[in-house]
């Protein structure tokens, strides 16, 4: 019979701990969801600041402008800015995105450049720290749903580094949101801003949707339209001075991009990972359910063949 009591108390043990992970997936999916509203919310200042800069472009030749964060100078240092979770329990979401940073700095340590890690995460901290990485900042404690006031402190750290000479390129590494089972760790260079990625082009957001009742990702394209300034058009300012106010905004709105992008994927990678833990438990329970039912039914044959076997010894 203990054996039976240890059998139900790990049964008991799974059903509660399902319990968790599926409380964890249901809270993972509300905040994927605060991170589409986000993302929908943010898209019309996005939008707009893209489209300035773009009849900018069209107007001036931004190679021919001495401008601090559109300057290309040689590269001796580079600051590679990692963008992982400050929590566990997300699969391989911190793991990947950590690898893919090794092996950046890797590369360029083959080519013979030095580098400096740039840390957004408790879990990239923790990693890199133990490691002894040359690290310039570390960023943790951030909101699960990022915001525009913890990408300006970011980019203003980097920005610091960059015109002070420290570092000559950054290069952004974070997870790019595919869909709720799938992201892909990829590498960006934030500094110097280049002036052909200011272009406009199609773009696209995630919706998080619920169908037969499980949780699906729908990807909308969005197209931007951009029209040229009118070539009688005068501007009031200095055009270096428009362009040194809107470049700092636009790089703003790019790592806020980034740190959404590497939200959801974290979230999704949650979801995922308590969703698979949730089947593995149902799974479990039916095995020691099994288990049990047997040992019960083995004890109670045993009990039976004790009695039989008392009633044989008195004729």
């Amino acid at each position: 019979m203990a054996n039976l009591k240890a059998i139900r108390d790990q049964i008991n043990s799974v059903k509660n701990t399902r319990k968790i992970t599926e409380a964890m997936r249901l809270v993972a999916a509300a905040k994927v969801r605060r991170a589409q509203q986000q993302v929908l919310a943010t898209r019309p200042f996005a939008d707009r600041l893209a489209q300035v800069l773009y009849r900018l472009q069209t107007r001036l030749r931004f190679e021919d402008m001495t401008l601090p964060l559109l300057e290309n100078r040689p590269v001796k240092n580079v600051g590679i800015l990692v963008i992982s979770g400050d929590r566990g329990l997300c699969g391989g979401y911190n793991s990947a995105v950590i690898r893919r940073a090794e092996s950046r700095a890797q590369e360029l340590k083959e080519q013979g450049l030095g580098y400096q890690f740039i840390l957004v995460g408790r879990k990239a901290v923790q990693y890199f720290s133990r490691r002894e990485q040359p690290i310039e900042a570390k960023f943790a404690g951030l909101d699960q749903i990022p915001n525009a006031r913890e990408a300006n402190l970011i980019v203003d750290e980097i920005t610091s580094a960059f015109l002070s000479g420290r570092i000559d390129r950054v290069e952004l590494v974070y997870t790019r949101f595919v869909s709720l089972i799938s992201s892909r760790p990829v590498v960006q260079t934030l500094l110097p801003l280049d002036p052909q990625g200011l272009e406009a082009g199609d773009d696209e957001i995630f919706r998080l949707i619920v169908r037969g009742g499980k949780f699906q990702v729908e990807r909308e394209k969005l197209e931007t339209t951009v029209r040229e300034l009118p070539a009688e058009m005068v501007f009031e300012q200095e055009p270096s001075q428009i362009l040194e106010a809107l470049l700092p905004l636009y790089l703003s709105n790019q790592l806020l991009r980034a740190l959404q992008e590497s939200a959801a994927s974290e979230l999704a990678a949650r979801m995922t990972a308590m969703s698979n833990a949730s089947e593995n438990a149902i799974e479990l329970i039916s095995s020691l359910t099994l288990q049990y039912n047997k040992a019960r039914q083995a004890s109670i044959t045993q009990a039976i063949l004790e009695v039989v076997g008392g009633a044989e010894a008195l004729k």
